[in-house]
């Protein structure tokens, strides 16, 4: 009965393994031929969205007037399907020594397939298609260009040739000029100046709406915080704890000498026959009410700076939150204030570089830094110690001026040399 049994259950197990093997062999025959579909498709998909939104012209911003959101979902809807493209030709190549290669079917798919991939080639330059930097000439980027030896570029995005270059008959800065002449008579120059200044209006309203949520996030986080959630459950915690009314030793001397000044000031009035004279306990009750009144104020200011250290916190939270959310935005926001301090003029630059290093650094900054962190102190409910106020003095500002000083040697010296003789002449 068992060998039966097991010779049919062999027989099954055979036939389901020839079976598996078919199919397995089936779709690998027809793997060049799924693969080249796939690559086939995507690129007809590029094609459609070429025809439909780009005027049956490649995926660029020169092709549509689209915005900067609209212009980078193009841009990844195409980096996708190209992508598609290069992996399935791969797969295609490996494979497709099992087939016919003379089928005239796939070789118009291929033809048709190669045309897609030529308009987006990396010769074609991808960086001009990039919306955030827009430039006034389309860079022409070459792979042996770049193998032979790297290029710079200057602050409108226009191509600086090296050093190393020789001098022909007319000076590069003439070539250069007649060069921008040219493009600024060309038929299409008023729609790029269009197209650019509306990317340029744009990033500037993100990085500026940005700016102000970097400021007014925090804020509101902070005020709301302390406001709704940590100054209750402190309340709650404390209770009717009357004890707990000081900080610090420094809050209590402050509490003592303004009661002592309300002492002085009663005397002082009774002596000059400005008030009644007033008996012992009458003083005593009316010192008893000040000094209630003091405890109470005291009681508020210290839950108050316990609460600013939670709401502080949170308020740190918040700025990190929207920091690390808004990669796009800071991209952009550097963006901008490159193109701000490098449109300021040698004498501009040269001037808040000066006055931000007095501020901060100069003679007078001591001063300044003392009342920040004595503010700072009050704040968080901390005793501002005199040493530690004067040993941050000594240090920071020292460590501020050192770097100022290596960002002046490494790099303003190289980004604007006469920027840094301006400094040198205002500074002496």
């Amino acid at each position: 009965m068992k060998t039966p049994f097991l010779k049919k259950n062999t027989g099954l197990l055979r036939q389901k393994l020839k079976e598996s093997l078919r199919s397995l062999k089936q779709w690998y025959l027809d793997t060049p031929e799924r693969a080249l579909l796939e690559a086939y498709q995507a690129a007809q998909s590029i094609r459609n969205i070429e025809i439909q939104h780009f005027n049956n012209k490649k995926i660029s911003p020169k092709s549509g007037d689209y915005t900067e959101n609209v212009m980078s979902y193009w841009q990844v809807y195409l980096n996708k399907k190209l992508t598609i493209i290069k992996v399935k030709l791969a797969e295609f190549r490996l494979s497709r020594g099992i087939i016919n290669i003379s089928n005239s079917e796939l070789l118009e798919k291929l033809k048709f397939i190669d045309e897609i991939v030529e308009k987006y080639s990396i010769k074609d330059e991808l960086i001009s298609n990039s919306t955030l930097v827009p430039t006034s000439q389309p860079l022409q980027i070459k792979q042996t260009e770049v193998n032979k030896q790297p290029e710079s570029f200057d602050v409108n995005g226009t191509k600086v040739p090296p050093l190393t270059q020789k001098t022909g008959a007319i000076p590069r800065s003439i070539g250069r000029t007649i060069i921008r002449i040219t493009a600024d008579f060309a038929p299409e120059a008023e729609e790029e100046f269009l197209r650019n200044y509306r990317i340029s209006r744009n990033r500037t309203r993100r990085a500026l709406r940005f700016l102000i949520l970097l400021i007014i996030v925090p804020l509101l986080t902070q005020h709301f915080s302390k406001q709704f959630l940590v100054t209750p459950i402190l309340e709650r915690v404390r209770g009717d704890n009357k004890i707990q009314i000081f900080l610090n030793s420094h809050m209590e001397a402050e509490a003592l000498h303004e009661l002592q000044s309300f002492e002085k000031q009663m005397r002082f009035e009774y002596l000059l026959n400005q008030a009644p004279p007033l008996s012992s306990e009458v003083v005593k009750e009316k010192v008893k009410e000040k000094a209630v009144e003091i405890a109470e104020e005291f009681r508020i200011k210290s839950g108050s700076a316990i609460s600013n250290v939670f709401a502080d916190l949170l308020s740190l939270i918040s700025f990190s939150v929207v920091i690390a959310l808004s990669k796009r935005e800071i991209v952009i926001v550097k963006s901008f204030i490159d193109n701000i301090v490098y449109g300021l003029s040698d004498s501009a630059k040269a001037f808040l570089i000066i006055l931000f290093t007095d501020i901060f650094v100069g003679f007078h900054s001591p001063h300044g830094w003392e009342i920040i962190l004595e503010e700072v102190s009050e704040h968080l409910g901390l005793p501002p110690s005199r040493n530690a106020i004067f040993l941050f003095i000594a240090t920071f500002p020292v460590i501020l001026n050192t770097i100022f000083k290596y960002w002046i040697f490494r790099y303003l010296s190289r980004l604007s040399p006469s920027a840094l003789a301006t400094l040198k002449e205002m500074d002496e």
